[in-house]
């Protein structure tokens, strides 16, 4: 996808309006994660018609359930899991790999998983477009994750799910950090950090968020007789 000139400036003073408008004033203040959200280019992840509205502080829906979440509550969860340089991630119901490019900026490596064939496509060229090399597409389930890779520093998922996968759960390392939008029913979600210590998982939660479902996490159906 080529950009002209005009429409490129137009993208870049967005993110840094982005930048100052949803992420400062919401308590973003790691710089590490502010530079990574200047960096990528967001409208490159999302479908032609919604490029005009790229950076507007809503998910914006990508087609078959999936979503890029808004850019406050991606960035305070990014800032909440304290990436490394030296981590290896995993990104769970991936999309068009926006998050995962994301992380890309601030980890070693990440491992996007995404079961839908056409997103993992755009996404794939997307991150051509950014140069990016260190995010590995793979196409499969999302509630099992990629255990071929793990154990991973970080583990993030694209959207807010009833529970964390036991799955996914055992493939985070000794100290790693999970962070997920975690919500009952309809209720309002929470954002929350979960990190593993030996063999015990302890959970914190760190904000309210109206994130949507990420389909294959949505609460088991309840059966009345």
């Amino acid at each position: 996808m080529i950009l002209g000139v005009d429409a490129m400036t137009s993208y870049a003073t967005a993110r840094i309006r982005m930048v100052e408008s949803q992420l400062r004033p919401n308590k973003v203040a790691d710089q590490r994660v502010i530079n990574a959200f200047l960096e990528i280019r967001r409208e490159l992840f999302v479908p032609a018609q919604l490029q005009a509205v790229a950076y507007v502080d809503e998910d914006l829906p990508l087609g078959g359930g999936r979503h890029l979440l808004e850019p406050m509550v991606a960035a305070r969860l990014l800032q909440a899991a304290a990436i490394e340089r030296t981590d290896a991630a995993l990104v769970a119901g991936a999309g068009t790999g926006y998050e995962a490019a994301l992380i890309a900026f601030l980890a070693r490596s990440v491992v996007a998983v995404e079961d839908d064939l056409e997103l993992a496509r755009r996404g794939r060229m997307a991150l051509v477009e950014h140069s990016i090399a260190s995010v590995t597409f793979v196409e499969g389930p999302l509630p099992q994750g990629y255990p071929g890779r793990a154990p991973y520093d970080v583990i993030f998922f694209c959207g807010a799910i009833a529970e964390i996968p036991s799955e996914i759960a055992s493939q985070l390392a000794d100290g790693g950090r999970l962070t997920a939008v975690v919500k009952s029913g309809s209720a309002m979600g929470r954002a929350t950090l979960t990190t593993r210590l030996g063999g015990s998982l302890g959970r914190r939660v760190l904000f309210d968020a109206a994130t949507p479902w990420l389909p294959g996490f949505l609460p088991k159906p309840v059966f009345a007789f």
